[in-house]
């Protein structure tokens, strides 16, 4: 593993002017109140009517991508333990929770959780286990809103073996297909394939609203197979090409859903905008992957560089929500895989990944930027902002300030989640932050997975450090290092 970069840790950022100070170095903007508010006086206390629901507060906690389920898809312990602290959380709408596979040869991981007849009842009691606790917290559930995200992980599906890709893709990529050495490995999906796909999805959807879930998101984010979709400029037929086929796939999940299950509430977690895949450079920080032409012209949202972005198509597919009346967007950017850096500013990169080539806090600024731009661009949208974690303790202060200044609705917890499950009651209760539950970012919770082991926070819940797993990383993370 490569040594991550000298960048000032947000730890050592100590007071209000520190921060300030540093983001001035960096050459950035980023909204902050040095004063934070509490209950329903604070921007992040109040509350947001969706369609016929009014949701409690404004955090969210964005899906996880379990590695901890059973082989035959049903959630397992360590599963049901997220859940019930996603309840004591405090925050009032969970997207999706989980990132529930809709079919096997469609998970990230063999241990994903994935619906079928199978574990479709077990699916619908982690719903019931996040009501009783958040209940048993907070005295009502009735300002809480419970989705499920549904996904295929298309081009990074490993179902039989977590280090084995199996790969489901739309098109030949250039750049990708050489990367991650699946080039003769490819199942390129038929046009007769992804009908039947999107069928797969409807039936999820069903079964999700019958399970009780309130919403379901159809993921079209991080490369995965929605949101290569978006990028699949040089697929013939009804599935690739212009606008109209490359969102083909979400309109008709949404048409044929729809007449069987009308009154569930649809959603859509999206990669807005992507640049090229990185690699560890000479020395470890990371550099991107052009096409032989020296640009990248396979980024959804790109500008055809690889260098900057272009947002004409995302607000044109913020528009088509709409148009479907899909009301809820949550808002995120490249993809975990081959850009990290992006997706989820971190200080420490995980085992196969490179040190940031750039301070993350300026990550954490492009993503709320680009949300900022999104959302006034589309302001009847409810827009979930992602990408907050690496702000650690300074993570409230900027929140507060983004949703007063209408630059989001929802501020997104994910990694946090994991280590702080209490962060959004503790703020909304004026409580002083948990100094030693923050999320570092150290990728332990990506390096594990990536090694074999189940996902969770080993480095800040006692829980994990007291697993055997524990010391199986600590001597994974030894060998990586001394190679």
């Amino acid at each position: 593993m490569s040594k991550a970069p000298s960048y000032t840790r947000v730890a050592k950022l100590r007071t209000a002017d520190d921060l300030r100070d540093h983001l001035k170095t960096l050459g950035v903007e980023m909204p902050f109140d040095a004063e934070l508010m509490s209950g329903s006086d604070s921007p992040l206390g109040q509350t947001l009517k969706v369609a016929r629901r009014t949701i409690g507060n404004r955090f969210c906690v964005l899906p996880m991508e379990g590695w901890d389920g059973e082989l035959d898809g049903n959630p397992s312990d360590l599963t049901r333990r997220r859940w019930r602290n996603f309840g004591a959380s405090g925050a009032k709408l969970i997207w999706g929770g989980e990132a529930v596979a809709v079919a096997h040869e469609g998970r990230a991981n063999p241990n994903q959780v994935w619906m079928n007849d199978g574990s479709r009842q077990a699916i619908g009691e982690l719903r019931t286990i996040l009501l009783d606790e958040h209940q048993k917290q907070f005295g009502t559930t009735d300002d809480l809103l419970i989705g499920l995200q549904l996904t295929h992980s298309g081009r990074f599906a490993r179902p039989n073996g977590k280090k084995r890709l199996e790969p489901q893709v739309l098109y030949r990529h250039p750049v990708l297909d050489k990367k991650f050495g699946v080039e003769d490995s490819l199942h390129l999906l038929t046009d007769r394939e992804i009908n039947a796909l999107i069928d797969t999805f409807v039936d999820a959807g069903v079964a999700a609203a019958e399970l009780g879930y309130d919403f379901v998101d159809i993921k079209h984010c991080h490369g995965y197979l929605g949101h290569e979709f978006l990028s699949a400029f040089d697929r013939a037929g009804p599935f690739g090409g212009s606008f109209e086929n490359r969102t083909r796939f979400l309109r008709e999940v949404t048409t044929r859903l729809r007449s069987k299950c009308p009154e569930l509430q649809l959603s859509v977690r999206l990669s807005a905008v992507d640049w090229p895949p990185f690699k560890p450079g000479e020395d470890g920080r990371g550099v991107p992957q052009f096409e032989s032409d020296g640009r990248y012209a396979h980024a959804f949202g790109g500008d055809g560089t690889g260098l900057d972005v272009d947002l004409a198509e995302p607000i044109r597919f913020l528009k088509l929500l709409e148009e479907l009346e899909i009301p809820m967007v949550c808002i995120s950017v490249g993809s975990p895989y081959y850009n990290p850096h992006y997706q989820r500013p971190a200080l420490f990169p995980p085992s196969d990944g490179y040190s940031p080539p750039e301070d993350p806090l300026v990550g954490v600024a492009r993503q709320i930027a680009v949300t900022a731009k999104l959302k006034q661009a589309c302001p009847n949208l409810v827009v979930v902002g992602s990408g907050y974690t690496y702000l650690q303790q300074w993570l409230p202060n900027v929140g507060q300030a983004a949703i007063a200044g209408g630059m989001t609705d929802f501020v997104g917890l994910g990694r946090m989640v994991l280590s702080y499950p209490e962060l959004p009651a503790d703020v909304l209760a004026g409580r002083e932050l948990a100094n030693k539950k923050i999320c570092r970012t150290f990728s332990d919770c990506t390096t594990a997975p990536r090694n074999g082991l189940v996902s969770g926070c080993y480095p800040l819940d006692p829980f994990y450090k007291a697993m055997p797993e524990y010391q199986q990383l600590v001597e994974i993370k030894g060998e990586i290092k001394g190679k």
